[in-house]
């Protein structure tokens, strides 16, 4: 009898747990959504930072959904006008100094954007957590946070083995990013920090990454100012716009 009380009582708690659970997709979009909605401008600084040496950049981006980006460097002056396109599935780079667009393969979006720990990937958002990966809540450590694993539904859109978000109960605003590879290693960490009102919306607006396989490394993304559900001329997401002087 004292078993079925305890095997009832187990069953209750774990019904009463999984109705309370929200709708994943839902989460999963609002992550995806976070810092672009369905059009966005915003003013941004990067820092970089190595055992050797440190770097800070200043930037405007503007993005349309999850298909379009664009990015232009505004400091220092030796990287002035340096801009990234992001066309449906397609990217580019500008360099002005050399008057040159150069596009990049598929086989490049992880590589690191401007030389930090920012992949071209995730500067211009080319995978969805919603639509690419594969999601399931998770036991975590902290009783206020959702914890949901991500695995990507195909090997071709990600180098990840796997992705595992803490995301605020109440907010729905990502508290911690870590990427895993293929052999579960944990490889790098997202930290979101700072979180205030820009553009009518609520965002973290400092990003930290901190890579694992890297001592001394690390890349400090922040918000300046942002503006979101605004109106864009189609023009911003083209090769001629990419191509102006700056």
């Amino acid at each position: 009898m004292r078993l079925f009380t305890i095997l009832l009582t187990f069953f209750i708690t774990f019904t009463i747990f999984a109705e309370e659970l929200p709708d994943i997709k839902e989460i999963t979009k609002k992550v995806d959504e976070l810092f672009r909605s369905n059009s966005s401008y915003t003013m941004a600084e990067m820092r970089i930072e190595t055992p050797d040496w440190k770097r800070a950049l200043s930037m405007k981006i503007w993005t349309k959904g999850l298909d379009d980006t664009f990015v232009t460097i505004l400091s220092p002056a030796k990287d002035k006008g340096i801009s990234t396109l992001k066309k449906g599935a397609e990217m580019w780079n500008y360099f002005p100094k050399i008057d040159k667009t150069m596009k990049i393969p598929p086989s490049m979006m992880m590589s690191g954007w401007m030389g930090s720990d920012f992949t071209n990937d995730d500067m211009v958002k080319e995978n969805s957590f919603q639509n690419d990966y594969e999601s399931k809540f998770i036991t975590g450590e902290n009783k206020n946070s959702y914890y949901i694993e991500l695995k990507p539904k195909t090997q071709t859109i990600s180098i990840w083995g796997k992705i595992v978000v803490e995301i605020d109960k109440e907010s729905y605003i990502p508290i911690k990013q870590e990427y895993y590879d293929e052999h579960d290693k944990k490889i790098r960490v997202f930290l979101f920090k700072e979180i205030k009102e820009l553009g009518g919306k609520k965002i973290p607006t400092v990003i930290e990454i901190v890579p694992l396989t890297k001592e001394g490394y690390k890349t400090v993304f922040k918000y300046v100012e942002a503006k979101f559900d605004i109106e864009l001329d189609e023009s911003t997401f083209s090769l001629r716009n990419l191509q102006k002087k700056r």
